[in-house]
């Protein structure tokens, strides 16, 4: 049973892990909306490797996409685009949350500057889900499902999967859909 309000878009979230088909599924549900597709694009290249991935991207999506490069503050995009006929495809939340921990460089492994750090990272994703649930375009969120594979061995690696976690209930929490993909197989859970 659907309970938006009727002056708000869908937010729909997409989540899987690494290779899980996310991406191609997010673009084609854009795709079938039938209305103007804002691609906000939050990875940043620094090695031929990221390059070739992004490449990759830019190529798979349909020409009609309009595509907006922003690794930090998506949610000037929303403010500058947002419409009734437009659809946000952010791709992706965990490339984002990654930029935001590292914007003013590598913060080490000290529980304090993480513990700081966590806190602005889901201050800021606290506020970009509620704005995301009150535009009146459609949003949909790709993200990934950190929490499945090992425990990482570093203190680093566990904050960023804990902080990613985190982050991924606030924005399912929110929203209208959430699709889990499992090896190119997607499936509506909420």
């Amino acid at each position: 049973m659907e309970t938006r309000k009727k002056d708000r878009g869908k937010l729909i979230l997409v989540t899987g892990g690494a290779r899980s088909g996310k991406s191609s599924f997010a673009e084609r549900y854009a795709d079938s909306s039938g209305k103007r597709v804002v691609y906000i694009a939050t990875a940043t290249v620094e090695d031929d490797e990221m390059q070739a991935r992004v490449r990759a991207h830019r190529e798979r999506r349909p020409s009609s996409f309009v595509t907006v490069e922003e690794p930090f503050y998506p949610h000037l995009i929303f403010e500058r685009e947002r419409g009734e006929n437009t659809f946000f495809l952010l791709d992706c939340l965990t490339l984002l949350l990654t930029n935001l921990i590292l914007k003013e460089g590598d913060i080490g492994e000290n529980n304090v500057i993480m513990q700081k750090k966590a806190e602005e990272v889901l201050d800021y994703t606290s506020k970009l889900s509620a704005q995301m649930r009150s535009i009146p375009s459609d949003v949909l969120v790709v993200t990934n499902e950190v929490g499945s594979g090992v425990v990482p061995t570093s203190s680093l690696g566990r904050f960023f999967r804990d902080l990613a976690g985190k982050a991924n209930q606030l924005v399912a929490a929110g929203a209208d859909e959430v699709w889990l993909l499992v090896s190119g197989i997607e499936m509506r859970i909420k």
